[in-house]
């Protein structure tokens, strides 16, 4: 009986820790490892209490066997009971990732770079490389992540990261394709997800994205150059310093709308659902031009007369 007792207290008093417990303990488990080896990783994680101890808890529990690799946070306060249920549930450590709209590759690329957290087993990898271990051979990682929150287990591959971002794109495209309006001039989920892009760059307020959709789609319609600006940065690359200039609008490359008609080659950004929606299904408009006004909204013009003037008044203060 006195035996039993002190067994129940002892499941029901925190574990001391190392650094007197006012930071949460660091423990990773690797596949593979013995519960008697989860144990000693436990007292090695600074745990103060008797690996024999814990090992002996785990076996009698009957749950040993269920523990979970993975990479956990002991909090201070931690039981032994509690500290058996997150390693049987699998309650590892989260961190989470925002990829954010409107941002191209480069900017994915250094965000995964930069955390800290995440095993960077894509660095290596030549974007070519990379796309076709996701099962992309030959597709351009542009565009082709869907910009949200992740949330991830410390140590876990940016791929596997990067896969399910890849995967909910696909998801959030086939949704917005299959609702795509009936006179739409877009051809694929491809050529949406590209516009959509256009789309997400062109917006700087969310209540113009549909009708800044309609211009293009009159312009495709049209066969009309699309001439945008962000289709003209994301060609120069590296080389843009911030300044748009003419000899930059003049200067050919396969995403520069102002020299090649159609749609470019991909995308140029992530967009987020509402411009994946917006692309498939714009708002009825006549215009086919529009100027940013200052405040964050367009002004929207059907004609290149009334647009000039638009220009001279919100560009050019005359």
């Amino acid at each position: 009986m006195a035996l039993g007792g002190a067994a129940y207290w002892w499941l029901h008093q925190p574990m001391p820790m190392a650094g007197a417990g006012t930071q949460a303990l660091e423990l990773a488990i690797e596949p593979g490892t013995t519960p008697r080896g989860v144990a000693r990783d436990v007292v090695a994680a600074g745990v103060q209490t008797d690996a024999r101890l814990l090992y002996a808890w785990f076996r009698v529990s009957g749950q040993d066997r269920d523990i979970k690799a993975g990479n956990y946070e002991i909090p201070p306060g931690t039981t032994p009971l509690g500290l058996l249920r997150k390693l049987v549930r699998g309650e590892e450590a989260l961190r989470a990732l925002t990829l954010v709209e409107g941002w191209n590759w480069r900017q994915v690329r250094r965000a995964l770079a930069k955390e800290e957290q995440l095993k960077p087993d894509s660095a290596p990898l030549t974007d070519e490389a990379l796309m076709a271990l996701l099962g992309r051979p030959g597709v351009a990682p542009e565009g082709r992540f869907f910009p949200d929150t992740y949330t991830f287990a410390k140590g876990s591959s940016d791929v596997a990261l990067l896969r399910r971002a890849l995967h909910a794109m696909d998801r959030r495209l086939e949704a917005a394709w299959a609702q795509r309006a009936a006179d739409t001039p877009l051809k694929s989920a491809d050529e949406a997800l590209t516009l959509a892009s256009i789309v997400e760059k062109e917006t700087g307020r969310a209540s113009d994205r549909g009708q800044i959709a309609g211009v293009f789609a009159n312009r495709l319609r049209s066969g009309m150059l699309l001439q945008t600006d962000p289709t003209v940065i994301y060609g120069l690359g590296e080389k843009f310093d911030g300044n748009l200039r003419r000899r930059d609008l003049q200067t050919d490359t396969p995403w520069n709308t102002y020299t090649r008609a159609g749609l470019p080659p991909t995308p140029i950004a992530m967009p987020g659902k509402a411009s994946l929606l917006a692309a498939v299904r714009p708002e009825p408009t006549r215009a086919l031009y529009f100027v940013a006004k200052g405040d964050g909204t367009s002004h929207f013009s059907p004609s290149l007369e009334e647009h000039n003037r638009a220009v001279n008044r919100y560009q050019r203060g005359q």
